[in-house]
């Protein structure tokens, strides 16, 4: 089996109405049913875009903390699923659910083998 991340950008949402939100967020709590039910859920939740966001960079002297992300990057994790599947076929097959519970895209990536 191999773990797969299942995410969207925030900008690739439409303009969504906060009962739309309601709405897909019933949709999404019922597909995480069906994923555990199914044995593939690792993890799926949206982030808070309300909170606050850094970023932790120790590659120079020592450990520098500073708000983030930056105003030009166009790249906003919105939320992501992480699930353990056979294959990629099974891996997209659960992505257009996923993808059909938000209604918004999302993009699937494999995660390096560990050992």
């Amino acid at each position: 089996m191999t773990e797969y991340l299942i995410s969207f950008n925030a900008e690739w949402m439409d303009d969504v109405t906060d009962d739309e939100i309601r709405e897909a967020s019933g949709r999404v709590k019922a597909l995480r049913k069906e994923m555990s039910d199914a044995g593939v859920l690792v993890f799926l939740g949206g982030l808070d875009l309300d909170a606050p966001v850094f970023s932790v960079d120790t590659s120079r002297t020592g450990p520098m903390v500073t708000d983030g992300p930056y105003v030009e990057s166009k790249e906003h994790l919105g939320g992501f699923a992480i699930v353990n599947l056979p294959d990629d076929s099974a891996a997209a097959a659960w992505a257009e659910k996923v993808a059909q519970a938000c209604g918004w895209p999302h993009e699937v990536r494999r995660f390096q083998p560990v050992g």
